[in-house]
């Protein structure tokens, strides 16, 4: 019982500073749960204000271990000298990947759901955090990149107004380069491509390269436009007679009169569902972060316009205006306590398939 007592005694300032911090931490934890529901960037604000008082907790318990003063003063100037070197090498160490997390944020280049490519690495956003940025690609699989390496290369954003598809065909000399356009930009029409127009990029010693560019406006189809899009270029060029063969091929072999071009039989094309769409299947929590981000600005609209309600029921005077209002605040309370409900649900279930 004496040395628990003695313990206590020359420890009981730092365990007392200990506890305080752990309940200061609970506590804001707590509070950021509840008043910052459904806000964009909770997950970011709330990391950044708990490393903030974890690390000062650390700090203080140290600082409130019984220890002469000189000792103190010692170990006041090792943390300094210790966190000036955290900071000073931080491009190497998590302390950069957070600043680079909060440098990112303010830039907000990007948002979840994203088409983005950097260094090597493409797909869409899946995850936004303090520390890391997460990319679901085209196999479906989950990439974790660290926010230092995209605060330091080149990323490349897709537009979300819409981005240009393009494919290239080489066809022969033989061939008027007329024609070859006009075939081109039926099939980039066809594809749904708007805006399309054809350059000719190289002229070979057997054939000539043609490159068609055309608007792809719904940019959640990226993946299978190029396809849709190779697919009626074959179509275009055939049904113009036009063979896509190399003429070094031709040359060679004793073919006659053969011509290169499969007959055109009726079959008829099974067109997957919408809901089976390759791209929703391979980024689907790309999809599902999206949807929650939307929605989160969404609810953040919903205050600012139950302020100005507020603000007008103060003005009203005749009860019948303050029924009014009372019931139009009672009702956007309401979608945003449903909201809040729906996204926390959803978050939950997206932080799941982690």
């Amino acid at each position: 019982m004496g040395f628990i007592t003695n313990i206590i005694s020359m420890f009981g300032g730092a365990i007392i500073t200990l506890i305080a911090f752990i309940l200061l931490y609970i506590i804001v934890r707590f509070i950021l749960n509840r008043q910052m529901r459904g806000i964009s960037d909770t997950a970011l604000i709330r990391q950044i204000i708990l490393f903030s008082i974890a690390i000062m907790g650390l700090i203080a318990f140290i600082l409130a271990l019984p220890m002469p003063s000189e000792i103190r003063g010692q170990v006041s100037s090792f943390l300094g000298i210790i966190l000036s070197a955290v900071f000073a090498f931080s491009s190497t160490t998590f302390i950069g990947n957070m600043l680079a997390g909060i440098l990112l944020r303010l830039i907000n280049n990007f948002r979840s759901g994203d088409f983005v490519k950097v260094g090597d690495y493409f797909g869409r956003v899946s995850e936004r955090g303090l520390f890391h940025t997460e990319l679901q690609t085209v196999d479906r699989d989950l990439i974790t990149l660290p926010n230092l390496f995209l605060a330091t290369n080149p990323v490349k954003v897709t537009h979300s107004q819409g981005t240009f598809i393009s494919a290239e065909v080489s066809l022969g000399y033989d061939v008027p380069h007329q024609q070859i356009k006009n075939c081109l930009l039926d099939a980039a029409k066809r594809a749904g491509l708007t805006d399309p127009f054809v350059h000719i990029t190289s002229l070979g010693d057997f054939s000539v390269v043609f490159k068609i560019h055309g608007l792809l406006e719904d940019i959640k189809r990226v993946l299978t436009a190029k396809s849709v899009l190779h697919e009626h270029i074959l179509d275009t060029l055939h049904e113009a007679d036009i063979e896509i063969v190399s003429p070094g091929f031709v040359n060679q072999r004793q073919v006659g009169e053969t011509i290169f071009i499969p007959k055109k039989q009726k079959v008829k094309e099974v067109q997957p569902k919408d809901d089976a769409s390759p791209e929703k299947l391979i980024f689907d929590k790309a999809e599902q972060a999206e949807s929650l981000e939307k929605r989160k600005h969404k609810l953040e609209e919903l205050d600012p316009k139950i302020k100005v309600l507020q603000a007008e029921l103060k003005e009203a005077k005749d009860d019948e205006s303050k029924a009014t209002i009372e019931g139009k605040i009672k009702k956007l309370k309401d979608i945003k306590e449903r909201m809040l409900s729906n996204l926390e649900q959803d978050q939950q279930s997206l932080d799941k398939t982690s």
